[in-house]
């Protein structure tokens, strides 16, 4: 692309004009800056991050000067607001929803109130978001960049120098799994501390860069404003910048971003000026950039675009390392054979009899057994039990240690004795088939069925991600394309899918019961997907958007990637699970001390006995199960002495079928609406009674008892 224009300004009269109209006002900054705006491009998971800062309480705001609604939440933890703002890949759009993004910082209501800006970055496309990221450091503004969806990244053999990074940018850069909700808390204390940037200039050990696109002089480093300044514009533009820099008193955006928003017309910023400064000097201003893009041979945004890219595709080829794609010819010749449905289905068989085998058999027997026997029967419930007795009082020796209701039986050991060693054998398995690749295509294999049920291959992804985290689950339905789509993925994770959690204790309990009990819970598990989606396909208007997806290349895992990624997300689930399994324990203790179970026994307890076949302890289970679902499976664990084997089938699907935990049923109303959330809720409920009745009677009536 040619340099626009030349060396000399051909706007000298107007800009002298300027300069003896110069308006030296300060904009009011006493006013105190607690809010943040959140940043990024298209899909790279700013609005989960949103979710998870803002605990899922938002709303919608209407910003005078920005026709788009803009999403803002109070941030738990840290106080104030922060904005999450629609995809943009570049500030020099004239895109309505780019538009927004930028000017969000411009307007009155927001800009003296904006402590400093998120980006968000998809770590599998980092080259867009360091451009957007330099485009923004003009603004002056403090800025965080957050690498998020670093697993995926991973699994592509992709992998981020975030040090050096961190040091080219001047910006403090963390990286998150937004979906599990890894890295938000370290994000959050960022943003507590968030800091200006160091900005100095970029490559400043050479002063040419050359490009096919570029000049390459267009990107010497300014020596004499390196505190200033990162790149040096064409000398045209570098004249207007001073100019703007000279008339325009230091505010809240820097100057030079105001300069090259006024080039490319922006009316926000003109209006931002024309506060700051009076109608008079941005009328002379407009004027000036009307001369400058008239005496220009090409566009200006185009100019700009090309220059912050070929800066990003540097910094990218610094801090990134790309794993290259596999030679093994049988590697790709399986990935081939993973998506073909005469050799796809097979594969996918003893892939699931294999998972079974790891997470099942070795994690859910051998490993929760071994563990328990070593541990916590022979060392750690001995010790505890002999220094509880030093305790004088009864109740409180009860809550710590009771065997059917204390905290450190039915909470702590549970948790760390059972939930643990399962929930990390099935990261480490999960992990294996989304860094091999297989994952993707597995969508591909499933697209024809999925089209049954109105979704499309991608839609395998929220419900296989089910398997990991409902409440994540539902968030990754934003993935989809249609509202239809939305509708039947969120009821089915919302009705069939059992959790990471659940299902660690689904294999304990079913691992020491015949191998029918396990078919007989999976299988009506597995099939409620598809007629249940059928039947939501009929009933359910709308229609199924066309299949794209990016496929990776197939490749053999790398094990102690995949096993730290796998502790990784296992400690992050266990540092919330484990609070929650104690508040939950001490809950059931209180409300049986209280008298309360004992009564919610003697009346509900009769009506679950005749509809279900289930004992009265039941209750307990289900109490424990609405506020998170693994502690109330957990409980059945403990009470399966009072179960028959019929009852514990029948307890376990109607605990996977009625609705998960309070968590995904607040991401449920919200991401889906009071209406359809409560459709939804309500079908679930019903449904999960109807089905755990119906398999109880019929296997009575002939003769199943699984034992």
């Amino acid at each position: 692309m040619e340099q626009i224009g030349n060396n000399s300004l051909p706007y000298k009269s107007s800009r002298d004009e300027l300069k003896s109209n110069g308006n030296s006002k300060n904009p009011d900054s006493s006013e105190k800056r607690t809010d943040y705006v959140i940043l990024g491009n298209i899909n790279s998971g700013k609005s989960t991050i949103f979710e998870h800062l803002t605990n899922v309480q938002s709303h919608s705001t209407n910003i005078a000067g920005i026709t788009v609604d803009i999403k803002s939440g109070y941030i738990q933890g840290l106080g104030g607001t922060i904005y999450d703002t629609p995809g943009i890949y570049s500030i020099f759009s004239s895109n309505e929803d780019e538009r927004a993004s930028r000017d969000i910082l411009l307007i009155p209501k927001t800009r003296k109130r904006v402590k400093g800006v998120l980006l968000v970055a998809d770590a599998k496309n980092l080259k867009r978001s360091i451009a957007i990221a330099l485009q923004f450091a003009e603004y002056g503004l403090p800025m965080i960049l957050d690498i998020n969806m670093i697993d995926e990244a991973s699994s592509r053999g992709i992998e981020v120098d975030i040090v050096k990074l961190s040091e080219i940018l001047g910006i403090e850069v963390c990286t998150t799994i937004a979906r599990e909700g890894i890295g938000i808390e370290k994000l959050r204390a960022l943003l507590r501390h968030i800091k200006p940037a160091q900005i100095k200039p970029l490559h400043s050990s050479y002063t040419e860069v050359a490009t096919p696109t570029v000049k390459s002089a267009q990107l010497k480093v300014d020596k004499t404003k390196t505190s200033q300044q990162r790149f040096r514009y064409s000398d045209k533009i570098e004249e207007f910048i001073e100019l703007v820099e000279k008339l325009v008193p230091v505010g809240d955006i820097s100057p030079r971003a105001l300069a090259l928003l006024l080039l490319t017309e922006d009316k926000c910023v003109e209006s931002y000026i024309s506060q700051l400064c009076g109608d008079v000097i941005i009328e002379q201003l407009q004027h000036v950039v009307h001369e400058y893009r008239e005496d220009s041979s090409s566009s200006i945004e185009v100019y700009l675009e090309n220059l912050y890219h070929k800066e990003a595709a540097l910094i990218a080829n610094q801090v990134i390392k790309s794993e290259p794609p596999t030679k093994n010819s049988f590697v790709l010749t399986f990935g081939d054979w993973c998506t073909q449905l005469s050799t796809g289905i097979p594969i996918a068989i003893c892939v699931t009899a294999l998972l079974y085998l790891f997470v099942g058999t070795f994690a859910a027997t051998f490993l929760v057994d071994s563990i328990n026997s070593l541990l916590f029967e022979n060392i750690l419930i001995p010790f505890i039990t002999k220094y509880v007795q030093f305790i004088p009082s009864q109740f409180l020796r009860d809550m710590i240690i009771d065997p059917d209701f204390g905290v450190l039986p039915t909470g702590v050991f549970l948790a760390l004795g059972l939930v643990l060693p399962v929930i990390f054998c099935f990261y480490i398995a999960f992990g294996i088939l989304e860094d091999s690749g297989y994952l993707p295509r597995i969508s591909i294999l499933l697209d024809k069925v999925f089209k049954q049920i109105g979704l499309n291959g991608k839609g395998v992804i929220p419900i296989v991600m089910g398997f990991s985290c409902i409440t994540m689950a539902l968030l990754t339905t934003r993935m989809l394309n249609s509202e239809k789509e939305k509708n039947i993925a969120s009821f089915l994770i919302f009705l069939c899918m059992p959790c990471a959690p659940l299902i660690a204790v689904m294999l304990v309990i079913l691992e020491r019961m015949p191998f029918s009990a396990t078919i007989t819970v999976f299988g009506i598990i597995f099939s409620q997907i598809f007629i249940a989606g059928y039947l939501a396909n009929k009933v359910i208007s709308g229609s199924r958007s066309y299949f794209i997806m990016e496929i990776p290349v197939m490749r053999i895992p790398k094990p102690w990637a995949v096993i730290k990624m796998a502790a990784r997300k296992s400690h992050h689930f266990m540092k919330e699970a484990v609070p929650v399994f104690i508040y939950a324990s001490i809950a059931i203790f209180l409300f049986q001390r209280a008298g309360g179970l004992a009564m919610v026994e003697k009346y509900l307890g009769p009506l679950i006995h005749q509809i279900l076949g289930l004992p009265e302890q039941s209750i307990q289970v289900f109490i424990k199960t609405m506020i998170r679902r693994e502690s109330g499976a957990a409980e059945l664990e403990h009470l399966r002495y009072a179960y028959t084997n019929l009852q514990l089938v029948v307890n376990l699907l109607v605990m996977t079928f009625i609705a998960p935990c309070i968590n995904a049923i607040i991401v449920l109303f919200k991401e889906r609406g009071i209406n359809i959330g409560a459709v939804i809720m309500g079908t679930v409920i019903v449904y999960a009674f109807i089905i755990g009745s119906v398999v109880n009677y019929t296997c009575l009536a002939f003769g199943i008892t699984f034992s």
